[in-house]
């Protein structure tokens, strides 16, 4: 039987007293999320987030996981564009001083007098910001738990001012007809027959293999051609206007596989030698051999199907869309009844 003290959901005894210190603190402060929904640049598989204020409900419906819902099964409704929660801020900056930038790092810990639900209940697809005196932020983590003190703590890092550009207010003049990256990384995400491939540090949370991550070091992204061919450059004192040019340079791009058999790797290595000579978009390079790594997990005793293939490419690098095929792995519609 569930004591009175249950029943109202009122606080333990020493749960009351913190959360009268906290509100004291924080003078009843209150902190204001804001829904963001992902949006994954259909070229090269980089991540912005999208203030959901911009989107209409059915394009939110849209932004959620792919075949989640049974036919014609309309959820319910969708993730509230803003919370209001109750607690206490803290924030902490540490300056750096690196080669490329000075950033100030906003250290946040955001004490809650009750567990935050919208938090778990959307997908990985929406995530909620907030902005404190200017500055946003989001967290990574949640610590420190204690069940009779019932606060909860949350943790992470202020909006780097480098990543501003990733978190998007405004669609205005948002270009998505054009790849960021310079390497052969857009090429290499059409290879999608056999599995999907991700970028390297953007791979979806807990994705069920079969799937694959692309990583191309940045140092070794190198020349083979002495100078590159330019065309389009507008006769000027000032910087080209519009230009285009070709260089051959070359990328060590690591595949990394999780899910798959040897037969199966084995498909996906003849695969990319096929495309490559029916294409002449990338050029092999080296003698790919697939590895195998492990990867563990002590609790069950067990490692996980993964495997790893290094290519050596050559390929043409251009400022123009000529050779990757558009795909798309999500996007943003709008649907009228």
């Amino acid at each position: 039987m569930s004591t009175v003290e249950e029943s109202s959901g009122a606080k333990p005894q020493l749960a009351s007293g913190l959360a009268e210190g906290v509100n004291t603190l924080s003078g009843n402060q209150e902190i204001t999320f804001t829904l963001y929904a992902k949006l994954i640049l259909p070229l090269d598989g980089y991540v912005f987030w999208v203030n959901a204020s911009l989107l209409t409900d059915s394009a939110l419906y849209n932004a959620s996981q792919y075949d989640r819902l049974e036919y014609d099964n309309y959820p319910l409704g969708v993730p509230a564009r803003q919370i209001t929660v109750q607690g206490s801020f803290h924030l902490s900056t540490e300056l750096l001083q690196l080669e490329d930038r000075t950033p100030a790092h906003n250290h946040v810990i955001f004490t809650s007098l009750s567990a935050i639900q919208d938090f778990n209940l959307i997908s990985p697809q929406f995530m909620y910001i907030a902005t404190y005196e200017e500055t946003r932020f989001a967290f990574i983590r949640r610590d420190n738990f204690y069940k009779q003190a019932d606060l909860y703590h949350y943790r992470g890092d202020a909006l780097y001012s480098v990543m501003d550009t990733q978190v998007i207010d405004s669609m205005t003049g948002f270009d998505t007809t054009s790849v960021i990256v310079s390497n052969s990384l857009p090429i290499w995400l059409t290879l999608n027959a056999l599995f999907p491939l991700y970028p390297s540090f953007l791979v979806g949370q807990n994705l069920p293999p079969p799937y694959a991550s692309v990583h191309i070091e940045p140092s070794d992204t190198t020349a083979l051609g002495q100078f590159p061919i330019v065309n389009n450059i507008i006769p000027g004192s000032g910087p080209p206007v519009q230009s285009s040019s070709n260089q051959l340079v070359s990328d060590t791009v690591k595949i990394t596989i999780y899910g798959i058999r040897n037969n199966e790797a084995i498909n996906f290595a003849n695969y990319v030698f096929q495309y490559s000579m029916n294409t002449d978009n990338i050029g092999i390079m080296n003698m790919p051999v697939i590895r195998d790594e492990k990867l563990t997990q002590t609790e069950l005793g067990i490692i996980a199907m993964k495997k790893v293939i290094i290519f050596k490419v050559s390929y043409y690098q251009n400022t123009v869309n000529n050779v990757v095929q558009k795909y798309i792995t999500s996007a943003f519609m709008s649907t009228t009844p």
